[in-house]
């Protein structure tokens, strides 16, 4: 039950339509107790997960897969078994979907690595489609490093075997771990864990004379180094050692780039106006200068990641407005400013959270006026309206610059 209680609420419902809601107190506790008694019989099979498309950008899309509600307890309980036998043994590099690890750690790691190490160029790296191609006979090798218990790992291989429904047909998986399984994001971890982590620093870091580092969020990572000969021989062996696994970099999307305190004035000199940028978990990330002229690496929200923030927030007003009354809106236009700023609101990114905030003024004027066929606003009365009820003014909530 204690598995069950953490669920998240309000999420989609599963191939068998239930959603944690739907379920009594009576009904849930008998399904569990069903449920384990069939796991130690061994008679226990998860249900395919349900396949959904969401658009990640104009072209690309996330495929995501939907558990149902009593195969979400089981990957919970699995996954925090999992989590307690891994977790030692991760490394420091690593923060995606770990316990007290998150997303600005992993940018503060990047921020420290380029401005007091001798970093001057940067591998800018994506795994294709790497949650549907992670090997399942590789990733089962690698769980056997650290569980013996057969039973344990059949539990896991059901899981990955389950299959997928799409458009109320099931197929069969030979490959991947579905995006939006609660045990998807251990598994992708212990997978990297051994393809990548242990690989670079026990084998890259020793061959390569210069400085480098990686920082890794599960399947996104940039790898800092002091040379481009040497940058470019590690990309070059990245892919060899990605390909004994059965991954491959996306070669659209990885590059070298020239990065870090003498950038800028390389740049100007091959008459570049800028040096190149490179993004990371959401941010852009730039070479600028302090007030007093020193090099100084800086974050903005990525040029991508602004347009979707802001079509989700078109849309969702669109659709919100004649569903519940303006104050109703107001509260939960506060709580989505609010989420926006805890995450982008980092030192140096003020300009980007500043102006989604202006573009959502924009937005809600427009869709509040459209409510009913008469104009709800003017414009002088939506400002005296947002005097008396503020939105959430941006604000910088997570200080990068405090490294030492």
């Amino acid at each position: 039950m204690v598995c069950y209680e953490e669920l998240k609420k309000n999420k989609a419902a599963g191939i068998d339509g239930r959603t944690k809601e739907s379920y009594t107190n009576e009904e849930i506790k008998e399904e569990i107790e069903t449920t384990v008694s069939r796991m130690k019989k061994g008679k226990y099979k998860p249900k395919p997960v349900k396949r959904v498309n969401i658009p990640k950008s104009k072209i690309e899309k996330r495929l995501l897969g939907i558990p149902t509600v009593i195969d979400k307890v089981v990957q919970l309980g699995i996954t925090k078994i999992l989590e307690s036998i891994y977790e030692p043994q991760f490394r420091n590099t690593s923060y995606g979907f770990r316990p007290k690890k998150n997303c600005h750690e992993a940018l503060k790691a990047v921020y420290k690595m380029v401005m007091t190490k001798q970093v001057n160029w940067i591998i800018d790296a994506d795994i294709k489609g790497f949650f549907d191609n992670v090997d399942h006979n590789w990733l089962i090798k690698c769980i056997e490093e650290r569980i013996s218990d057969k039973k344990f790992r059949h539990f896991i291989i059901k899981f990955l075997k389950a299959g997928i429904m799409e458009e109320g047909k099931i197929k069969a998986t030979r490959k991947g771990t579905p995006q939006g399984g609660i045990l998807s994001p251990i598994l992708a971890n212990i997978y990297l864990h051994y393809v990548l982590d242990l690989w670079f620093e026990a084998i890259m870091k020793e061959e390569t004379k210069g400085y480098t580092e990686i920082v890794r969020y599960c399947d996104d990572f940039i790898i800092g180094v002091e040379t481009k000969e040497e940058a470019m021989q590690i990309l070059k062996k990245l892919k060899e050692r990605l390909k004994k696994f059965k991954l491959e970099l996306s070669m659209k999307k990885t590059k070298i780039i020239e990065f870090g305190r003498y950038a800028q004035k390389n740049s100007k000199r091959r008459g570049k106006r800028k040096a190149d940028t490179f993004e990371f978990l959401g941010m852009t990330h730039y070479c600028s200068k302090s007030l007093k002229g020193k090099f100084l690496m800086k974050v903005r929200t990525s040029k991508k990641r602004m347009n979707q923030k802001l079509k989700e927030m078109n849309i969702w007003l669109k659709k919100i407005r004649n569903l519940v009354k303006i104050k109703e809106i107001w509260k939960l236009l506060s709580s989505k400013l609010r989420g926006h700023y805890n995450y982008y609101g980092i030192s140096s990114n003020s300009k980007s959270i500043q102006n989604y905030y202006y573009q959502t003024i924009r937005l809600t004027f427009k869709w509040m006026n459209r409510r009913s066929q008469k104009q709800s606003f003017s414009w002088v009365k939506f400002i005296k309206y947002m005097r008396f009820y503020p939105l959430p003014k941006p604000s910088i909530k997570y200080n990068m610059y405090n490294i030492w």
